[in-house]
């Protein structure tokens, strides 16, 4: 079986590539490697609602799926993060009531919005981290080129060497750019799988 990568959310940003979409950024627990999701907005707005610390006047839909668990003395486990096909992330909960563990299958977004409500664990996969992932060298200074690149609209990568596509990544995720961080990275396994 793959090996679990333990996962922490280190943050969200809005999506200036897909309308209507925000970048969910996990973090290796122990390791320098991030992983983008893009997620919808009502998810978005679910998660970092809990993460502002902010009360909704009303509860929301993943207040109420966490309400229902508690009337039925159902406990979410973890949120497992396992597979990525047709460009959207797979996940599923592992809830316990009583002696009986059920597996269920989520949406990524809508079960992390639950994990953080919960206090339960997020994981994904060795392979996914590999694949998916991008590294974070916070003690990178780069030039003024990559801040060029980074701050134009029109982003051509077929021109750029993997190293260059690498030195960008590095600059995007320092500046917590994370949309041109998915970029660089799809970019990346693009380039592999030729």
């Amino acid at each position: 079986m793959n090996k679990k990568v333990k996962l922490s959310i280190l943050g969200i940003s809005y999506s200036q590539v897909q309308a209507g979409a925000y970048a969910l950024i996990f973090a290796e627990t122990n390791g320098p490697r991030r992983l983008p999701i893009v997620i919808g907005t009502p998810e978005a707005q679910s998660i970092a609602i809990v993460l502002e610390k902010i009360e909704a006047p009303r509860p929301l839909s993943h207040d109420l799926m966490v309400s229902t668990f508690k009337a039925l003395h159902i406990d979410l486990l973890d949120v497992f993060i396992h597979k990525f096909e047709d460009g959207a992330f797979h996940a599923e909960l592992t809830l316990q009531q009583g002696e009986n563990q059920y597996k269920i299958d989520s949406r990524t977004s809508d079960g992390v919005a639950l994990a953080i409500r919960t206090g339960a664990s997020i994981h994904t996969t060795e392979e996914i981290m590999r694949t998916m992932s991008v590294i974070f060298d916070s003690e990178s200074d780069e030039g003024n080129e990559i801040n060029e690149f980074l701050s134009t609209d029109d982003k051509d990568l077929s021109q750029l060497s993997v190293t260059q596509i690498n030195t960008l990544l590095e600059e995007a995720l320092s500046k917590e750019d994370f949309e041109s961080a998915i970029l660089l990275r799809d970019e990346l396994n693009k380039r592999k799988e030729q």
